[in-house]
């Protein structure tokens, strides 16, 4: 790869989008055929005078022109890769910035009335559910966030949720020791499957402000900042590692001339707010952009500050410029695009965010120490080292191994036993604070008998120097004293009448010797005390015991118990067997279902091999539905051409009054009937296929559900007490994510759900989609109906209770 191609990867990518409109400039604007680059031609303007030096030619080149694409095109080509990698543990952000009117929010949210017109993040967060199924070897966790910057002040769009906090503190932008910012006070809302997830998504977009315009009619009066978080930890390797991620998904409210909108009052305050943090976005930009820039204003708006981490860096940062092609919005296109081109210069390095989790990484370390202890004993035995501990040393031992020092610099042992590295730390330990004790007895002796002077403290010599001490150019000091009552100076004494060091030290051993000589008479054995067992078996010192290392009963860590300082005889070390720590469910679950739980696992395999031929069947018949529908639909636009030809050309008709048709329009009529007669079979088939599918599917859920219990009652009764019991719903393990068992029977309000499903839902996948919304229109109907006053009734009044109503909207449980 060249260094032109990895300078063009490592950067912030663009791309530039048309609003479809009837009224596109064709003259003005120019795409050429790379679908990357476009040329604007502009028009003077005769207002500016005589001398007008404006520019009128401009050419941009990005990443790529979405001219007239749809929505799903627009998700694929930009966001799809952005998501894959967001599994994978890197950052991502992506943003759309444009003047108002010119469809950012709709690229970015989409139309909840149509489930094709949804825009980046409702396709995003169906990717990121997709993903987490093909994925059954890690464990992963998805989160929501839903941030509003209005007016400079930030709002939590996810704070009417009834699980939130009411009394919300004032939210704050806080940076973490990694260079990472997260705002303090926002809630992050765990979504266990994409229903969830798309239920925040709209939960937030109705919380959003927004106001008309004469440019638009629904136009976000705010920035808004929809995050995904992921956590990533694997199911198949033990270790402490896992991935945090997160995807910022920006819709930036739009540029505005207030002139051109006609904004007054307060929709004309937050016009300004909106450009005032737009131009600080663009200061930020071209701060990023210069390579020699040291600081970076991120500060200067709670936009910038709050995507510190999101633009380049080790993120991957991709923006939409959203462009209006007519001829009046030319300005705002150019204006639109040349900030397009500076967000490009910007570098961006994506890198891995992989964290270790302390406990699980203290439980690993503290597992190998235990395996090393274990080969150390190993190791000890065959080479006869079986008394060696490698265990702290108790206090104890630490003074018996002072006590040893201080009689061998006294001169009353010749030799220290050492046996492990413990004790050789031990010992020099010892001598150090004896040397530090030393020195400290010295200084404070020649303290007491003269003025010592530190040379290196500034104001310890200009006080010697205004007692009369004299320095020499050295730095020496030539006096140490006043002169007396004769005339006579006591002179510094020569170096040669020093006593040196070793003196000192022979003196104080003499010393030492003489008064512990009176102190205590010397040991009748005459053989030195040892804080630790010696390699040597006398007759006062027997061996200990220690159980072999390899041995399934032997317990990691245990060691000998040590032998007492005057060589006194030891008993065999007191071992006690311990409870092994039960294995991770993982684990036990693989192991249960080649064993114990074999044929209810085999069940499920081919119940769930029957479940995916169902579907694939379901899925061919659906598509040739399709293709039999579009047939038909041909089929009828010539027929109804064929008929237009024969009335514009005059009929014809027989003795009986019946209009004559020719071969080939007979032919378009027979091929019509037996198309619907095809449509309908299939249509039958299908249906009974559905069924089937859904049978199928109770089936495996069932069958799941029967292997998980058997396996929490299989692990209760093998590895757990009745203090640390839990199934494994609690520990987070077992059935798939949003799947609930229920043994009741289908009553008439859920048949009818189950139909209305059926019905409403042309397409499998958007079944999330539309259950999210109707939940949340549910819930907000049911708020405001709650908010209403009751009418007052009279005691005794009737009222009429209607059981079994089918409900009004389709709930999913």
């Amino acid at each position: 790869m060249s260094a032109d191609s990895r300078g063009r990867k490592n950067r912030v990518h663009v791309y530039a989008r048309t609003r479809p409109t009837a009224h596109f400039a064709h003259d003005m604007l120019q795409f050429l055929p790379d679908a990357k680059s476009v040329n604007i031609h502009g028009r003077k303007d005769n207002r500016r005078g005589v001398v007008n030096n404006q520019l009128l030619d401009w050419s941009f080149k990005m990443d790529g022109i979405l001219h007239n694409a749809s929505q799903e095109e627009v998700y694929d080509r930009v966001a799809s890769g952005m998501v894959t990698n967001l599994l994978d543990g890197y950052n991502g952000t992506l943003m759309c910035y444009g003047q108002t009117g010119a469809g950012k929010t709709f690229t970015m949210t989409g139309a909840t009335e149509n489930y094709k017109h949804r825009g980046i993040i409702p396709r995003a967060i169906a990717q990121v559910y997709r993903e987490v199924e093909e994925r059954p070897e890690h464990a992963i966790s998805v989160r929501i966030s839903y941030l509003e910057i209005y007016n400079e002040t930030m709002f939590d769009l996810l704070s009417t949720l009834p699980d939130s906090i009411q009394s919300v503190p004032q939210m704050t932008i806080v940076e973490d020791e990694d260079g990472g910012v997260y705002v303090k006070g926002l809630s992050v809302h765990l979504a266990q499957n994409e229903e969830e997830a798309l239920n925040l998504l709209f939960e937030g977009e109705t919380n959003r402000a927004i106001a008309a315009h004469s440019l638009n009619s629904v136009s976000s009066r705010s920035h808004c900042i929809f995050t995904i978080h992921v956590e990533s930890r694997s199911r198949t390797e033990s270790n402490a590692k896992y991935m945090k991620s997160k995807l910022n998904l920006v819709d930036l409210a739009g540029s505005e001339r207030l002139g051109k909108t006609g904004s007054a009052g307060k929709t004309a305050m937050e016009a300004m707010y909106i450009n005032k943090s737009l131009s600080f976005l663009e200061q930020t930009v071209i701060a990023l952009a210069d390579r020699k820039r040291e600081h970076i204003p991120y500060r200067q708006t709670k936009l910038t500050h709050a995507l510190k981490d999101s633009i380049g860096g080790n993120c991957h940062t991709i923006m939409i410029a959203n462009i209006w092609g007519e001829e009046p919005q030319i300005e705002e296109t150019i204006s639109t695009l040349r900030f397009a081109t500076r967000i490009m210069c910007i570098a961006s390095t994506p890198a891995v965010n992989e964290y270790f989790d302390p406990a699980l990484l203290v439980k690993k370390l503290e597992k190998e120490i235990t395996s090393l202890k274990q080969e150390l004993a190993m190791h000890d035995t065959l080479t006869n080292r079986s008394q060696v501990s490698y265990e702290p040393l108790s206090d104890a031992q630490q003074y018996e191994i002072q006590q040893q020092v201080r009689r061998y610099l006294d001169g009353n042992l010749d030799e220290i036993d050492i046996v492990n590295v413990r004790q050789i730390q031990t010992v020099f330990a010892s001598f150090k604070n004896i040397v530090n004790q030393m020195e400290s007895d010295v200084e404070s002796r020649l303290r007491a008998k003269f003025t010592l002077i530190d040379r290196t403290d500034p104001n310890a010599v200009a006080a010697a120097q205004k007692a009369g001490v004299v320095f020499d150019e050295n730095g020496e000091a030539t006096y140490v004293g006043e002169m007396d009552r004769q005339s006579f100076g006591i002179g510094v004494a020569p170096s040669s009448s020093k006593p040196a060091s070793s003196s000192v030290v022979a003196a104080r051993r003499v010393k030492s010797r003489k008064s512990k000589e009176r102190a205590s008479p010397p040991s009748k054995s005459g053989i030195p005390s040892s804080p630790v067992p010696s390699t040597m078996q006398t007759e006062h010192s027997s061996p200990t015991r220690q159980h072999p290392p390899d041995t399934r009963e032997s317990i990691p860590g245990a060691e000998a118990t040590p032998v007492s300082g005057s060589g006194g005889a030891v008993g065999d070390a007191a071992v006690t067997q311990r409870p092994n720590t039960p294995p991770l469910r993982t684990v036990a679950f693989k192991e249960f279902k080649d064993e114990r739980g074999s044929e209810i696992n085999r069940i499920l395999s081919e119940n769930k091999e029957i479940l995916g031929q169902k579907k694939r069947q379901c899925q061919k018949l659906a598509k040739t539905i399709n293709g039999t529908k579009q047939a038909i639909d041909e089929t009828r636009e010539q027929l109804e051409r064929k008929r237009g030809e024969r009335v514009e050309q005059g009929e014809f008709v027989n003795e009986d009054g019946e209009t004559v048709i020719d071969e080939e329009e007979f032919l378009l009529i027979k091929n019509l009937k037996e198309q619907k007669a095809s449509y309908r079979a299939d249509y039958e088939d299908l249906k009974n296929v559905k069924s089937e599918v859904q049978y199928c599917q109770k089936l495996v859920d069932n069958c799941r559900q029967r292997l998980i219990q058997e396996f929490d009652s299989w692990y209760s009764e093998s590895f757990l007490t009745s203090s640390d019991e839990q199934n494994s719903a609690q520990a987070g393990f077992g059935a798939r994510l949003g799947t609930t068992y229920s043994a009741e029977p289908e009553d008439e309000g859920e048949r009818f759900e189950r139909l209305q499903m059926e019905l409403l839902m042309e397409n499998p996948d958007s079944a999330a989609f539309y259950n999210a919304q109707m939940r949340t229109e549910r819930r907000h109907t049911y708020e405001e109906a709650m908010t209403q006053p009751q009418p007052l009734r009279k005691p005794g009044t009737p009222t009429i209770n209607l059981r079994n109503q089918p409900p009004s909207v389709m709930i999913q449980y």
